[in-house]
């Protein structure tokens, strides 16, 4: 039997390489994506029973399209997309830094979308698809830091909401999941993590495992097009000024 193929961007490391070998373990063959981390997705690849590589630069259009084109020209039951890729650069409220703004919408924003468009125009699959966009807690949970960044998890998060519209009443489906605080992030330590990771309502580490089950879930499962999950521990329900890393740094520096 032909195993069922996810592409998952951003698979090299850290959440998405946790998504990749959470879904080999589900059975399917995992394409991992990377642009500049070739090395370390190689060495996933390696390490898992059924997986490849794909390299592109996903703020290039160009790119991105030859890659779902490439992928869907041999993929004979590829029924998903999980968009991880992302691009995540400091920049407050007080005045958009044109660079960072630029690159946050390109690879945050606008390269999932035309994956996700694609994909749903190219890609065979023996039932539905699922594209799934990660998203982030920051869409329920605002505040001002990372603002770029957070603009354009903005702008998926409505894509993700108009493709699912787009594409009501047929077998495919298209999801946001939105993980909380669960890796060192930016200039954070590790020690740091652990005091920022757990502010949330229940007050714990939220782990990489459970975002990528969810992923899979998600893939594997028959929830309306256009849900959002946060995974998250709750931090999605609170009211935090600032992002939970400079919340915590501040309380140490007391």
């Amino acid at each position: 039997m032909t195993k069922p193929a996810v592409l998952i961007t951003g698979a090299a490391k850290r959440l998405g390489a946790k998504m990749a070998r959470t879904f080999s373990d589900a059975g399917w063959h995992v394409v991992i994506h990377y642009r500049g981390s070739a090395d370390a997705a190689h060495a996933l690849a390696d390490s898992l029973p059924d997986a490849e590589t794909a390299q592109a630069d996903l703020s290039d259009a160009e790119e991105a399209a030859a890659l779902i084109d490439t992928l869907a020209g041999r993929l004979t039951d590829w029924r998903a997309l999980v968009n991880s890729a992302s691009l995540f650069e400091y920049e407050d409220a007080h005045s958009i830094e044109g660079p960072i703004f630029e690159r946050a919408m390109r690879t945050n924003a606008a390269g999932p979308v035309l994956l996700a468009q694609r994909f749903l125009q190219k890609a065979q699959a023996l039932v539905g698809r699922r594209v799934v966009n990660v998203l982030d807690q920051k869409l329920w949970n605002p505040n001002p830091d990372f603002f770029s960044y957070s603009m354009s998890k903005a702008a998926l998060q409505m894509a993700t909401r108009m493709l699912a519209v787009e594409h009501a009443g047929s077998a495919d489906r298209i999801y946001g999941l939105a993980p909380g605080a669960m890796l060192p992030s930016h200039d954070q330590q590790a020690e740091e993590h652990q005091a920022s990771g757990r502010m949330n309502l229940l007050e714990r580490l939220t782990q990489p495992e459970e975002l990528a089950e969810a992923a899979v879930f998600l893939c594997e499962g028959h929830l309306a097009s256009g849900e959002m999950l946060c995974v998250d521990s709750g931090q999605h329900l609170m009211t935090q000024p600032r992002d939970v890393l400079f919340m915590a740094r501040e309380e140490s520096q007391g």
